[in-house]
């Protein structure tokens, strides 16, 4: 960051051309078709994940604030089933991408709530560091941390439990249902690693 400040400060023109430049991206056009089989895969996958994760919901927590599903998990769906070969995809940043991302959010929360805005970008941020660091990066993960500070009463009163029910049995029944599907079709292989 240093570097890039003092070469805007020597060569105004320059640095700030050259920077500004990094903003059209690489010119190779749209991200490849896929196959119709592809999406197909990617529909029926989401379709179970996200129908087992609601059904598991209802059955477990019915009458509450329906506090299993978390928006995160279409997300995560999208990877899982969608490009279930993405290292962002596999069962170790699945499963601890949202159970640490869960655990920090309800942190920030705690110590931050009078003031909503610190704790909202507490909790992504350091998710996002804290996925980083014990290599879990899943992107969904950032969602659920910041769910878990901007959540209802009912989900704030769950306290750290909100890691392990929805975050952490939601993104195992996720992992299932790729397991299972992702596997079924000859062209895919789910997953690449576990840890």
């Amino acid at each position: 960051m240093r570097k890039v400040i003092q070469s805007l400060r020597t060569r105004p023109t320059e640095g700030w051309k050259q920077y500004l430049c990094k903003m059209r991206g690489i010119p190779q056009g749209s991200p490849p078709r896929v196959s119709v089989a592809e999406v197909l895969w990617s529909w029926l996958g989401a379709f179970l994940g996200i129908g087992a994760v609601a059904l598991v919901g209802q059955l477990v927590l019915a009458g509450t604030d329906n506090l299993f599903m978390i928006g995160s998990f279409g997300a995560s769906a999208v990877l899982i089933y969608g490009v279930p070969h993405s290292p962002l995809a596999q069962p170790r940043n699945l499963v601890g991408g949202h159970l640490l991302s869960a655990l920090v959010g309800v942190l920030c929360y705690q110590i931050f709530h009078p003031i909503p805005g610190l704790a909202e970008a507490t909790a992504v941020a350091s998710a996002i560091a804290l996925m980083h660091l014990t290599r879990t990066l899943h992107p969904p993960g950032g969602a659920t941390a910041l769910i878990a500070v901007i959540g209802s009463e009912e989900l704030h009163s769950l306290g750290y439990f909100f890691a392990f029910v929805p975050a952490g049995l939601g993104a195992i029944i996720l992992l299932i249902v790729g397991l299972l599907v992702n596997n079924l079709s000859a062209h895919r292989r789910y997953p690449e690693f576990w840890l």
